[in-house]
């Protein structure tokens, strides 16, 4: 069976951008492998489940193929499988909007805005 580090593979699937900064995510905590922590070092097979941290996004894959070198975006997205959840959808709140370059809120603008967003004076 086929196996290689998780630092490289996150670099060579296109999780991360270099592969340092798959070397610093595996230290930082930002790494589990079938949850548990991993070093960069840490191997992974086909059928592992690899949770990381990558530029702020939670994302959960199943290595389906194990790659040692970087290859093109469509090759790399056959290589696992994302299981990522969805976020939730962002809560539908009104947002009060005015148009670019219509200047501050008159005094009668302002007080319809306090009273849109709940606040009293």
């Amino acid at each position: 069976m086929e196996s290689t580090r998780v630092d490289r593979w996150l670099w060579a699937v296109r999780l991360t951008k270099t592969r340092p900064d798959a070397a610093d995510a595996c230290r930082g905590g930002h790494v589990r492998v079938n949850d548990r922590p991993a070093k960069p070092a840490t191997v992974v097979v086909p059928g592992d489940e690899v949770r990381a941290r990558v530029n702020g996004v939670n994302r959960v894959v199943e290595v389906v193929r194990v790659i040692q070198k970087r290859v093109g975006a469509e090759a790399a997205s056959t290589c696992f499988i994302d299981r990522t959840p969805k976020p939730p959808p962002e809560a539908a709140v009104p947002v009060a909007h005015r148009d670019r370059g219509a200047g501050r809120p008159t005094k009668r603008e302002r007080r319809e805005l306090d009273r849109f967003r709940g606040g009293t004076l």
